[in-house]
């Protein structure tokens, strides 16, 4: 029974998929009160990015999409991020699972403050698995752009190291979480955080090495 009903989500997914001539990267709306709707420029910028560098057609407009709605099955990736607190209630974790599992995937982006709420509430998620430290030499790390050191450092934050964590799903990669880093930060418009073009630069290839993991996957 569970078997036949993942068999329909998964084809579900990539119909859905087919009806758009664009692919969109949607932003994650979560409750609990955190800052879900932040860096509001950066997924538009790392889209155009991505189209002008790799030959993309991704939409320069990120939708918004709610964890426990159906209609994250559209989008091939979405993006969460913040600085507060999550919230996942059974249903919108039992969905996200859905999502994850059917092929979809999830970048997950610490904005300083995000990370102690999202780790517990992707254990609702996954109970199973638990984040690893993704080694240098993986693909996300080796596509267009290579990073051989890793996730670059953007922002400072408590000065640790940049992190890139992952969740495998029957050795998939279905979640890539950015910790210490703040990707996104360096997506947004130059005048936002005023960092140099090189940092920029780096988050933003960094950026697009994500995207053609996810279509490659």
């Amino acid at each position: 029974m569970y078997k036949k009903r993942y068999v329909i989500i998964f084809f579900s997914f990539f119909l859905l998929n087919t009806i758009y001539s664009q692919n969109c990267i949607a932003l994650l709306k979560y409750n609990g009160g955190g800052d879900w709707y932040a860096n509001p420029t950066s997924l538009p910028n790392l889209s155009k990015f991505c189209n002008q560098n790799l030959g993309t057609n991704l939409c320069l407009q990120s939708p918004t999409v709610e964890v426990g709605s159906i209609e994250i099955f559209n989008y091939p990736m979405v993006h969460v991020t913040g600085h507060g607190n999550i919230i996942f209630s059974d249903q919108e974790a039992k969905n996200l699972r859905n999502y994850l599992i059917s092929g979809g995937f999830l970048h997950a982006d610490d904005n300083y403050g995000l990370d102690k709420f999202f780790r517990k509430e992707m254990q609702k998620v996954f109970p199973e698995l638990s984040f690893v430290s993704i080694p240098n030499n993986h693909p996300i790390f080796n596509q267009k752009y290579k990073f051989p050191n890793g996730l670059p450092k953007i922002h400072a934050h408590d000065n640790k190291p940049a992190e890139g964590l992952g969740l495998f799903w029957k050795g998939r990669l279905v979640c890539f979480y950015s910790y210490e880093s703040d990707l996104g930060d360096g997506w947004e418009d130059l005048e936002v955080h005023k960092d140099t073009p090189d940092v920029r630069e780096k988050a933003l290839k960094m950026g697009a090495n994500i995207i053609q993991f996810v279509f490659n996957q």
